[in-house]
């Protein structure tokens, strides 16, 4: 899942090499937190939060398959 993550950001992003995620697992919910850089925040949060939404939902869906609650935080 960390991986789909990654993909995902490093797609959108001009300066692959900042892209960073932190994955907190819990009982039921894993918490994804998507950190890059300041420049490229735009282009993974997208026009009204669209793009930041899309990945939410396929996050989730994805944790939906392997029985698992996913959250992506797109840190600052």
């Amino acid at each position: 899942m960390k991986d789909l993550v990654v993909m995902m950001a490093k797609a959108l992003v001009d300066k692959t090499e900042d892209v960073a995620v932190n994955e907190i697992v819990g009982e039921k919910t894993t918490v994804f937190e998507l950190k890059v850089a300041q420049t490229d925040l735009g282009k993974v949060i997208g026009k009204q939060g669209k793009t930041a939404r899309a990945m939410r939902t396929i996050l989730s869906a994805s944790g939906t398959k392997m029985g698992k609650r996913c959250v992506l935080e797109i840190l600052e």
